[in-house]
């Protein structure tokens, strides 16, 4: 399987429900909104996920986590996805998301925006 393409399943589903939401909701909410819309479609499409928990955050080999960051979601175990609501992403979002994969040890994630006129979002593979 082309690594590019880790968890298209998982990914599809969790874009769809973030299309809904923003069908319904539009721009100009605060993230936490979205979060909760977004965790009722997720349940309808059937993905597991966790939202808000703390995740352990580890270096390089250590075996041991060197703290923790809460992620938005972590959906079937396997996808981070973070929410913003701004106008534009910026890089320093998708730097974040990158640096949350590698911290978490997760491969794929995504980043999804509510807060501009269309529902933006990138796939991001470690």
């Amino acid at each position: 399987m082309d690594e590019k393409l880790k968890y298209k399943t998982i990914t599809e589903k969790i874009i769809g429900a973030s299309f809904e939401v923003h069908k319904f909701l539009g721009n100009g909410f605060q993230e936490v909104i979205y979060q909760r819309a977004l965790a009722w479609e997720l349940e309808k499409a059937d993905l597991s996920y966790a939202r808000e928990i703390e995740q352990e955050i580890f270096y390089k080999e250590l075996k041991e986590p060197i703290g923790t960051r809460r992620a938005d979601f972590v959906v079937e175990e396997k996808v981070l996805v973070e929410l913003k609501a701004v106008i534009q992403l910026e890089g320093v979002h998708l730097a974040q998301v990158l640096n949350y994969l590698k911290a978490y040890r997760l491969e794929v994630g995504l980043l999804i925006n509510f807060g501009s006129k269309s529902l933006t979002f990138k796939r991001l593979v470690l």
